[in-house]
């Protein structure tokens, strides 16, 4: 496989049910063929000059580098924060088998 062909997005939302909701959109598009939720991550950051602190879920989301622009429009328009976290990692190695299990899963 490709080792530039897959990325893994890392985004956050505020609650169990958002990343739910987000993370089966996501799949049912075909955007992404699989996203871990890994629930209460403390995030501390930076908002209109003030620092926060919360709960957060984190978002593994595992598609290909050709989704990022339409992953990201997509969050744009659905994610419950005004500027969605959308990190792209990329992925220097995967295994054949679930190479080909992403590549199944997503549209070309």
């Amino acid at each position: 496989m490709s080792i530039s062909e897959f990325q893994l997005l890392l985004s956050t939302a505020p609650d169990q049910a958002s990343a739910e909701m987000l993370a089966r959109d996501l799949v049912t598009l075909k955007l992404a063929a699989c996203v871990n939720l890994v629930p209460q991550v403390t995030s501390i950051y930076s908002w209109q000059d003030k620092i926060e602190q919360e709960q957060e879920v984190l978002l593994l989301i595992k598609s290909k580098t050709t989704k990022f622009a339409a992953i990201e429009d997509w969050l744009d328009k659905n994610h419950p924060y005004d500027v969605p976290e959308l990190i792209s990692c990329n992925i220097s190695e995967v295994c054949a088998s679930y190479g080909q299990w992403l590549t199944n899963n997503l549209d070309s």
